[in-house]
């Protein structure tokens, strides 16, 4: 919405995974932003105005810039000192730097202002309008000519307008004025007027409105002028806002009666080859902020953007539609909800939805309302897109007023990946991360490293916007049972960028099906929120599909144990004030659902537990799909059908123990259980139908009955689960059952002592180094002791593997079968050497069938009967060859051993 001083006194992602990576060198060079954005999202070099820049325009690689300020100074650490400017700078398009045109406007009495800038159409001409009585010391009057070449007031061109210049445009003969004025050469012409383009002589262009003009611009056939402001009608008819003129004459060719909102107005209109587009801006409730594109060929309507913010400029170019707002609202067309203001967009000249192009300025000076103005220069085969305003930073640094992008040249790399991975079952791994932001690109390459190794295993592609960033996700189907495996993701632009290595993602898979989540999957969760996370922000999505991620909000309590299930999983918590998880990707619920949470609290202040609300990270306007406590604990299920309708629970369960809650509507209404039990049903088959987001931890509750005294919860959730259909009371009860029923457990263990022994150095102990041998000839063999824990009460051993990592040096790796042995014979670290080292025993418990050059972790099943008969003891392995290619590996002293050689022991039921 507009902002002024005086007034304050639909994405889809797309994935393809394949062990066949999309090499960089694939990439072509060119490639710097995702088609059909132009330009990058990196801000250049810019000398900066102190004031606010109000009009732009181009010629001849130069840009100029009016306004109204007083001085240019140099971009933050560049060379330079503050130069003079008042109201007007020339710049080189290429460089950002002041150029040697001085053009000076002033006015006798109050402070003049450059509002518009205009070229001839061979360039040669530079018309500029606002408030001003001179140029340069030659008298005006709000309008002047100026020779680019020369940089010189046209002294004969003269016309006399007797207030504010704000719009103009340009033919070979006229040039078209809007603003405040309501005469021009002493004659009437009422906010819009035509005077000669070579003398300034007023011509019979008649379109008098009511209210000030704010945007002129002349069709590409030149038959007609498009018309923008404030006005309510124009010659004494009835069009708001935007009008379509005769260019010879100004008697209406369109109108547009009822087709703005009265308390909007139209700030800028730019057109193409085939249609015209405007730039709208409201005060107060129900205006309209956004864009319009209307054809060229009836002047009707193409499409409407109904985003809320206030748009100051829009600048069509190469079939992409630029603008200039504070957008802070797009939930009309789909996009994201109330919130941020977003000053930079770009969407498709044929509709509303938004590209891959957002970089951002702050509000800035004056009214707060960011960029106004827009242009595209050129120079070198290079194309820049200038943005002028009252701005004071670009992309979170400091830039006041000017800043530009180029064609080419795009730096910017992607944010690192958030990854994380999780085993459900034998044989599979889904590794998943939130798609990544580069805010001139929408779709990125991600790459998945597995165990450290150069060389991903997968490559995925996905898209991804600003405001919708779903979860991408690759399912690793080569994990072995019982093993244990890190992953690392990168992040890739159209020109290469590529962002550092996420943080490791550990996951060992399991011998047997984990239960309670694989039946959540199995019984179609289309999101499914487990708070397994060790970090911030990202809430995986662990359904099948895998793309209904979330977002931490101000900082939940992660990795709360124990969780709601048995096994290793844990919950979130939530403090009662803040703290919560939305969706990261709009949705729409249909006719049937089932809702599914675990809960813990001893709170006596309610809260809401999961619901659907339409905002993010602000209180939802629109909210009903949730269940909520009440102060004295009792659970609440509602939905919203022009009234509230509930299912209320009897009892309490406040009483700070793990319960389970789901709740479902379709055909037979609606059903609330708790611990397996059904606690009530309403027949009622509808709710409240919009687009919105899933939160758990809190929304918006006011007019819902029983209102608990917060709107967020303070207590624990885990296992959140939505599904598009209605889970059976055999189905609610089954998951009840599962989460107690005994799951598999991991132990990993760290070798106490390591070393090797080299028949070279036959009376050398390494205890101490950081590195292991292997090599069959000349000898060298590695000795490795593990303390294990005897198996948890009511548990067997169901695997164990052996995990080691190649050291980074040259060749680590080996052609030869090592295999990993029993010793026999007592050994210490500190002590062994090659002369005393202990004999090494059979059969082999597993091994390692030749190991590929390259730091990365390396593992191997072992023989589960042996290594059980070992549990409770201390136990030794020796890693031995036959081969002459030697092996080489951190040691657990080494700084980058990420806790290798390691053995990981997987206990579950008998």
């Amino acid at each position: 919405m507009r902002r002024s001083r005086r007034l304050a006194a639909a994405l889809a992602l797309s994935l393809a995974g394949t062990g066949a990576g999309l090499g960089l060198g694939l990439v072509p060079q060119a490639a710097a932003v995702t088609p059909p954005v132009a330009f990058t999202a990196d801000p250049l070099s810019t000398w900066q105005p102190n004031g606010v820049v109000w009009a732009l325009a181009e010629a001849g690689g130069r840009v100029f810039a009016g306004g109204t300020f007083s001085a240019v100074r140099p971009p933050t650490g560049g060379g330079g000192s503050e130069q003079s400017a008042v109201n007007f700078v020339a710049l080189d398009a290429a460089t950002g730097a002041p150029t040697s045109c001085k053009l000076s406007f002033t006015v006798a009495s109050g402070t003049a202002t450059v509002r518009a800038l205009a070229l001839s159409p061979d360039k040669a001409t530079l018309y500029a309008g606002g408030y001003f009585g001179a140029v340069n010391g030659t008298a005006v009057s709000s309008l002047a000519a100026i020779d680019v070449a020369s940089c010189t007031v046209k002294a004969g061109f003269r016309p006399a307008f007797a207030a504010t210049v704000r719009a103009l445009a340009v033919t070979g003969d006229t040039v078209y004025a809007g603003g405040d004025f309501l005469s021009v050469a002493g004659q009437p012409r009422e906010r819009f007027a035509a005077v000669g383009a070579a003398d300034g002589a007023l011509k019979p262009f008649t379109a008098n409105a009511d209210e000030p003009g704010r945007a002129v611009e002349v069709t590409p056939d030149g038959n007609s002028v498009v018309l923008g402001g404030d006005f309510f009608t124009v010659n004494g008819a009835n069009t708001h806002a935007l009008a379509v003129v005769d260019a010879t004459s100004g008697a209406l060719t369109k109108t547009y009666a009822g087709f703005i909102e009265t308390n909007s107005v139209v700030k800028d209109v730019a057109t193409d080859a085939t249609g015209f587009y405007t730039a709208n801006e409201g005060t107060g409730g129900g205006v309209f902020d956004g864009r319009i594109a209307l054809n060229l060929s009836d002047f009707g309507l193409r499409w409407r953007d109904t985003c809320l913010g206030a748009t100051q400029a829009v600048l069509p170019y190469q079939s992409v539609l630029y603008s200039a707002s504070h957008a802070h609202d797009c939930s009309s067309v789909g996009e994201f909800p109330d919130g941020q203001r977003h000053h930079l967009l770009a969407q498709p000249t044929s509709g509303t939805g938004k590209l891959g192009w957002a970089p951002d300025t702050n509000d800035g000076i004056g009214e707060g309302i960011g960029p106004r103005v827009m242009t595209v220069g050129s120079k070198g085969g290079v194309q820049y897109l200038w943005v002028g305003g009252e701005f004071t930073t670009v992309n979170g640094a400091a830039q006041q007023s000017l800043t530009r992008f180029a064609s080419t040249g795009d730096t910017g790399a992607p944010t690192v990946p958030v990854a994380s991975a999780v085993s459900f079952k034998p044989g599979e791994v889904q590794v998943r991360w939130r798609t990544s932001l580069d805010l001139d690109d929408s779709a990125l390459t991600y790459r998945i490293y597995r165990n450290g190794a150069a060389t991903p295993i997968a490559t995925v592609t996905a898209d991804s916007l600003f405001f919708r960033r779903p979860q991408a996700s690759w399912t690793d189907t080569t994990a072995a049972t019982g093993q244990s495996y890190t992953y690392r993701v990168t992040a890739t632009d159209a020109a290469g960028n590529t962002s550092a290595l996420s943080a490791t993602a550990s996951v060992t898979v399991p011998a047997t099906v984990d239960g309670y989540p694989n039946q959540v999957r199995a019984d179609g969760a289309q999101q499914y929120w487990r708070y397994d996370e060790s970090a911030l922000p990202f809430v995986a999505d662990s359904s099948a599909a895998g793309n209904e991620s979330g977002v931490h909000l101000n900082a939940p309590a992660l990795r709360q144990a124990p969780g709601a299930v048995s096994g290793a999983s844990t919950a979130i918590g939530f403090n009662g004030t803040d703290t919560r998880v939305y969706a990261d990707k709009r949705q729409w619920v249909g006719s049937t659902y089932t809702i599914e949470t675990w809960f813990k609290t001893n709170t006596t202040r309610g809260g809401k537990l999961f619901g659907f609300g339409n905002n993010q990270a602000r209180g939802s306007t629109q909210y009903d799909k949730h269940i909520y406590m009440t102060n004295d604990g009792r659970l609440v299920y509602g939905v919203y059908t022009g009234g509230t309708r509930t299912v209320t629970t009897s009892g309490a369960y406040n009483d700070d123990q793990w319960h389970h809650v789901v709740a479902t509507q379709g055909p037979g209404g609606m059903t609330l259980y708790v611990d397996g039990a059904k606690k009530g049903t309403l027949s009622v088959t509808t709710h409240e139908d919009f687009s919105g987001y899933w939160h758990a931890g809190g929304d918006s509750l006011g007019g819902w009955p029983d209102r608990p005294t917060s709107e967020y919860w303070a207590g624990r959730l885990d296992e959140s689960a939505v599904y598009p259909t209605v889970l059976s009371a055999a189905q609610v009860q089954n998951h009840y059952a599962l989460a107690t029923a005994p799951a598999d457990s991991v132990v990993q263990v760290t070798a106490a002592e390591d070393t090797y022994a080299n028949a070279g150095a036959p009376a050398t102990t390494y205890g101490t180094s950081g590195s292991l041998a292997v090599r069959g000839s000349s000898f060298y063999a590695s000795y490795l002791r593990f303390d294990l824990p005897a198996a948890p009460a009511g548990r067997v051993l169901k695997s164990a593997t052996l995990s080691v990592k190649t050291s980074t040096m040259s060749g680590a790796g080996t052609t030869d079968t090592v295999s990993v042995v029993p010793v026999t014979g007592s050994w210490s670290e500190d002590g062994t050497t090659y002369n005393n080292r202990p004999a090494l025993g059979g059969p082999a418990l597993g091994s390692f069938a030749g190991i590929p050059d390259g730091s990365a972790v390396h593992t191997t099943a072992l023989t589960t009967g042996t290594v059980a008969a070992a549990l409770g003891s201390g136990y030794g392995l020796a890693l031995s060859s036959t081969g002459t290619d030697a092996l080489w590996l951190w040691s657990s002293e080494a700084q980058a051993n990420e806790g290798t050689p390691q053995l990981t022991l997987t206990f579950g039921a008998p």
